[in-house]
């Protein structure tokens, strides 16, 4: 007897809608491995009704001022505390991740989030006004871009959701929303939730494929197009932007370098490394997941992240013991199979390496030693929870190895020197680099990368002004 699927709905104009075709598509829980639910294929139809709406919405919500948008932020951060346990739900069976780590590890930050946020609505910054012309005086304005085209990826819907709503909201633009075609669920709560505070048209939702996407970028009235996602969609928004120089905001790949120098504490280094490489089953641009280790410590160091990957557990979204659940569909299955397949001969798999159990898409806690600089499995995001490990000689051997890929997103140091902490923060060309830590991030400061983890930054004050654009008004003093 078949299960009924749940029907999601596109959020337009203020309210719930089919795809004007009627196609849908259905949504898998990846713990399961099974369709729980419908969501619209939208097409061309619906980027129009949504983009028009977003349009219309515009001005009024531009006007209002920045302590009605602080306002509504507030509320809807207020919601989301009050809801907190539907958006939990949603996103378990959107993801299959632990519902105790879901709880703690996600909902808090994203309402501390879109606090933030509303406090940064009332903090448009800009020169004094002043008169650097005889008889001229200048202004500085921060405005609005307009109508921001959002594409949000599938490792973190709800949060990443929150980091592209928030700041275009706050600044006083309105928004066109895709979340991904395999997470759209808590996105669609998101949607009821927003739309029970905001003014209609101010904030929509349409659920499809990459075909959507694409339709929501080349658009013509989005003035801003913002993604989250892999560097090969990355580079597609950029160049599909270029064709009307709409703004781009691209935050994608990473391959995360962790240093970890011969006077750290190892025991402690290797507990937080694993967590951070294998939080969310390394589905994380940020994870930790490529280590480089000094040759003295190294086969201690193996040996003991080996042993903290046999220790950790990945499993069903109500096992309380588990740091992790099941990635996130099958072609992401198959992909981080596909590194460990393709090993060279002088690799090791120091622990894991294999699927677990035969239903959803689980993959045991990875480690990987004997590796070289120009190993597939180096050079490429894996996105899953696999750690390699590398063995340097020396502090500029392992800054060359360290920013010696494509990626420039995150990185960590660990040392008791702090001049040597100084250097390294200094050398690492990465967009954020932690000393003794991995992973923690804050409302207050900016995450974003560089080289092919793309440009703008997401939180923080910069990613405010990224949703913004600056005007100078001059006027003449003898009018």
């Amino acid at each position: 007897m078949s299960t009924e699927l749940r029907r999601l709905r596109n959020y337009i104009d203020g309210e719930f809608r089919d795809a004007a075709d009627g196609r849908t598509t259905e949504v898998v829980n990846p713990a399961t491995g099974e369709a729980y639910a419908t969501a619209p294929l939208s097409g061309q139809a619906d980027v129009d009704a949504a983009m028009e709406a977003a349009a219309r919405a515009f001005p009024a919500w531009r006007d209002a001022t920045p302590a009605e948008r602080q306002k509504a932020l507030l509320k809807i951060a207020d919601a989301f505390e009050e809801r907190a346990e539907e958006l939990i739900a949603a996103e378990v069976e959107n993801t299959g991740k632990p519902i105790g780590l879901t709880r703690s590890e996600e909902i808090p930050p994203m309402v501390d989030q879109i606090r933030f946020f509303a406090g940064a609505a009332r903090m448009l910054e800009g020169r004094s006004a002043g008169e650097y012309m005889e008889g001229l005086t200048s202004i500085v304005r921060r405005e609005p871009i307009g109508v921001c085209a959002q594409v949000a990826p599938w490792n973190y819907p709800m949060m990443m959701a929150v980091w592209k709503f928030a700041p275009a909201l706050a600044a006083g633009n309105t928004v066109v929303l895709k979340p991904s075609d395999t997470t759209p669920a808590s996105t669609v709560l998101i949607a009821e939730i927003i739309g029970s505070v905001l003014p209609k048209g101010v904030f929509n939702v349409i659920t499809g494929d990459r075909d959507t996407g694409r339709l929501m970028v080349e658009h013509p009235t989005p003035a801003m197009a913002s993604i989250t996602g892999s560097v090969r969609a990355g580079m597609s928004v950029a160049e599909s932007a270029s064709k009307d120089l709409k703004r781009v905001h691209l935050e994608l790949g990473g391959k995360a370098p962790v240093v970890v120098f011969e006077d750290t504490d190892i025991a402690k280094a290797v507990e937080d490394i694993s967590v951070a490489g294998f939080f969310n089953a390394g589905q994380d641009c940020t994870a930790a997941t490529r280590v480089l280790v000094h040759e003295s410590i190294h086969d201690e160091f193996v040996q003991a992240l080996a042993k903290a990957a046999a220790d950790t557990k990945t499993g069903r979204p109500d096992d309380e013991d588990v740091l992790f659940g099941p990635l996130n569909n099958p072609n992401q299955l198959k992909q981080v199979s596909g590194f460990i397949e393709r090993l060279p001969a002088h690799a090791k798999v120091e622990a894991g390496g294999h699927q677990v159990g035969d239903k959803g898409y689980f993959f045991a806690p990875t480690v990987v030693s004997g590796l070289k600089q120009d190993d597939e499995i180096v050079q490429k995001e894996v996105f899953g929870p696999v750690i390699t490990v590398q063995s340097f000689a020396d502090e500029a051997q392992a800054v060359q190895w360290a920013n010696g890929v494509e990626y420039a997103l995150a990185s960590s140091v660990w040392t008791k020197d702090h001049g040597r902490a100084m250097r390294m923060s200094k050398a690492l060309d990465f967009g954020c680099v932690w000393i003794n830590t991995h992973i923690p991030l804050v409302a207050e400061m900016p995450h974003g990368g560089f080289k092919k983890s793309g440009y703008g930054k997401d939180l923080s004050a910069y990613g405010f002004d990224d949703y913004t654009r600056i005007k100078h008004v001059m006027t003449s003093l003898d009018a």
